[in-house]
């Protein structure tokens, strides 16, 4: 590998070639921070794009008093930032809701509309700083990426660039053109936020390792949705399961309410489904594909998202745009099976 000294000398005098040997090894994990700051996919890899161009564009003026690393998430942070200031931020809702009537709902759930799931795949290998509060698996999960978008702009990136990625006060000060005291007065609000509404929803961040009772878990889901089994299902969540499905608002709390909504939604009378298992934020995922009648073919229904404690579910998340899907490496459909 060249001197990065050396690569960025070629890039400040026009090797785009360079360019990329330079910033190609902190592509993904800058992804993965425009994920966490916006908390979609494809407005994570709209802010890649923007920040790479924005470092081609400005790489005469990086001094290197700082890291390339550290400079490339001060670009990606501002960016971030900026979209979430910009009018024509608007929420995703050409694929929302389902064709049938929903039951009532327990309460308007926490899942912004703009919400979705980050492929484990894209994920990257990170290098949290020692003042990190969080673990990486706990960092993209879904709970706390949705607790993440409750918190203001400004206070949602003092929270990442402090107890995710470890940064200094000091440091993640300079990347905001803010103080030291500004970036403490805000981390501490931040905090309160993000623990209050985990604690408030029941989902704590502690990852356990997959385990055999969490496989047994996913081929049980997986041949209860096939079956379409509703009790079967019913059996596999935990008493206070919870249920969402961004961009719809609404919350599904507790074994009743998931009952109705799996019975009127997925299992209502002629509907049959396969099941492709993949991870998304570091969980348990499915691809669920609904039969057409006539053909027999499955075309790709939702994505659905889950929390487990051991052998129960402790919360479902469907996401309806089915065009996520493919970045999951699923396809649109399945075939009729042999």
């Amino acid at each position: 590998m060249e001197d990065t000294t050396d690569l960025i000398a070629r890039a400040r005098a026009g090797d785009h070639d360079a360019f990329r040997d330079l910033v190609q090894a902190h592509a993904h994990e800058l992804q993965v921070h425009c994920y966490r700051m916006l908390g979609s996919l494809q407005d994570a890899e709209d802010a890649l794009q923007e920040t790479l161009v924005s470092a081609w564009r400005n790489l005469g003026e990086f001094g290197q008093r700082s890291s390339l690393r550290t400079w490339l998430y001060k670009i990606a942070t501002n960016r971030c930032l900026s979209m979430l200031r910009a009018d024509s931020r608007r929420p995703r809702t050409a694929h929302a809701l389902p064709e049938v009537p929903l039951p009532e709902p327990t309460g308007t759930g926490d899942a912004p509309p703009w919400l979705e799931p980050y492929p484990d795949v894209l994920l990257a290998d990170q290098r949290p700083g020692p003042e990190a509060r969080y673990e990486t698996t706990e960092a993209i999960s879904l709970a706390f990426i949705t607790a993440l978008q409750l918190l203001p702009p400004r206070q949602r990136a003092v929270l990442v660039l402090r107890d995710v990625l470890g940064y200094h006060a000091s440091e993640a000060a300079q990347m905001l053109d803010a103080t030291a005291e500004s970036v403490q007065s805000a981390l501490k609000r931040a905090r309160a936020t993000v623990d209050d509404h985990l604690a408030g929803t029941g989902r704590p961040l502690a990852r356990r390792p997959d385990t055999a009772a969490e496989h047994r878990l996913v081929a049980r889901l997986t041949e209860a949705l096939e079956r379409a089994d509703l009790d079967a299902l019913i059996a596999l969540l935990v008493t206070d399961v919870r249920l969402a499905m961004p961009p719809v608002m609404l919350e599904y709390h507790g074994i009743e309410s998931a009952r109705r909504l799996f019975a009127a939604v997925v299992f209502r009378p002629g509907r049959t489904y396969r099941v492709v298992p993949t991870r998304a934020n570091g969980q348990h995922a499915f691809g669920l594909y609904v039969a057409d009648p006539h053909t027999g073919v499955h075309h790709a229904y939702t994505l659905l998202v889950i929390d487990t404690d051991g052998d129960h579910v402790t919360a479902m998340t469907g996401f309806s745009n089915t065009t996520l899907m493919t970045r999951f490496g699923l396809p649109r459909t399945l075939p009729e099976p042999d």
